[in-house]
């Protein structure tokens, strides 16, 4: 009979099981099939979040920070949000993130190019009869904010760093996440479009929650 799990154990394993269900659940934070519930923790459909209470029961403050910031990837790598932030000069659309359809460029402000602003389609609101998406400030993430085929650990470090993440603290971090009102976007997509998953309130609530357990960002050997 092996041993019983203590302290600094128990929140290794629980870490690990969280970091091999977001590994493998891309599908179920675009709308597809939930993930499986990770040791310890309820069961959310792939359309929710879970709350920071959830992971109270992660002894260790570093492992149960590195823990909520995996959980907030499920909205920072959703389509909704990974779509505006390519690592390139075009964004992608679609839950699948196929390339901008008509053909834009990023442009010399990430707003488009000259004579093709993003504001030449995209108004401050969703147009649902045209089915084009709109909100207020709808323009590119500068190329040094980009998320795609960054991992959990390499997005955190970003995230933390004000020459990469728009010359924020961590405090408007959070203020950003919670009150953004392109952020919030993500949960109000208009025609056709899947959500990210919980609501913006959640996912402020879970990155404050990760800075005031120490802002701790997953290690390395955590892919997507």
């Amino acid at each position: 009979m092996s041993p019983p799990l203590r302290g600094s154990s128990v929140a290794a394993v629980l870490l690990s099981s969280i970091v091999t269900v977001v590994a493998a659940s891309g599908a179920g934070c675009a709308g597809g099939t939930p993930p499986a519930t990770p040791v310890g923790l309820r069961a959310v459909a792939a359309s929710e979040l879970r709350t920071p209470a959830d992971f109270l029961g992660i002894a260790d403050r570093d492992e149960r920070s590195r823990a909520l910031f995996l959980e907030a990837t499920r909205v920072m790598f959703h389509p909704r949000c990974r779509n505006c932030h390519p690592d390139g000069d075009r964004p992608a659309q679609g839950d699948e993130g196929r390339v901008h359809d008509p053909p834009v460029a990023r442009g010399p402000s990430d707003h488009g190019a000259p004579g093709l602003e993003c504001t030449s389609c995209h108004q401050d609101r969703n147009v649902e009869l045209a089915r084009v998406p709109g909100a207020p400030k709808w323009a590119l993430a500068p190329r040094e904010m980009a998320w795609v085929n960054r991992t959990p650990h390499a997005l955190c470090e970003q995230i933390k760093d004000p020459a990469r993440n728009g010359n924020k603290d961590l405090a408007h971090i959070v203020d950003h996440s919670a009150h953004d009102e392109l952020v919030a976007w993500g949960w109000s997509p208009g025609h056709g479009r899947v959500p990210a998953p919980g609501t913006q309130q959640q996912f402020g609530a879970l990155m404050a929650a990760w800075v005031e357990s120490g802002a701790e960002c997953p290690r390395e050997e955590t892919t997507r």
